[in-house]
């Protein structure tokens, strides 16, 4: 099934909310992206009735087998992106809005080729990629 990029960004979103606070509702969905209630509840819902996510009584966000698989490989590709551009000298919030294009539309060739780029450069550098 194709998913858009709006999908896409929900998922890595809910999941990145989860990461750090345990449990997501809407409306934190809502807070962290900027976007009105009413968008964000559209957008849940088409999620919901795909497969994507389970929502619960009490409103908490729970991401299914099929879109957390898309929501790491978005996550994986926008953590690569960053510190890969940030390696390049640009400033971490540039790197990270940057990121967020990027990691929809590159494909996996470029990706890889990246990765390798980030990973010889850190090791030059003594760090590790993650």
């Amino acid at each position: 099934m194709q998913i858009h990029q709006s999908a896409e960004d929900y998922l890595e979103t809910i999941l990145m909310l989860t990461q750090r606070m345990g449990r997501v509702r809407s409306i934190d969905v809502v807070n962290e992206l900027g976007f009105t209630k009413a968008s964000v509840s559209i957008a849940m819902k088409k999620l919901r009735e795909n497969g994507y996510i389970a929502v619960d009584g009490e409103g908490n966000l729970t991401l299914l087998e099929p879109g957390r698989e898309i929501a790491e490989r978005i996550y994986s590709r926008h953590r690569l992106l960053t510190h890969f551009f940030m390696q390049l000298g640009v400033d971490e919030k540039t790197a990270a809005e940057d990121a967020c294009k990027a990691e929809h539309i590159l494909s996996e060739q470029t990706l890889e080729k990246i990765r390798e780029r980030a990973i010889e450069t850190d090791a030059e550098l003594g760090k590790t990629v993650k």
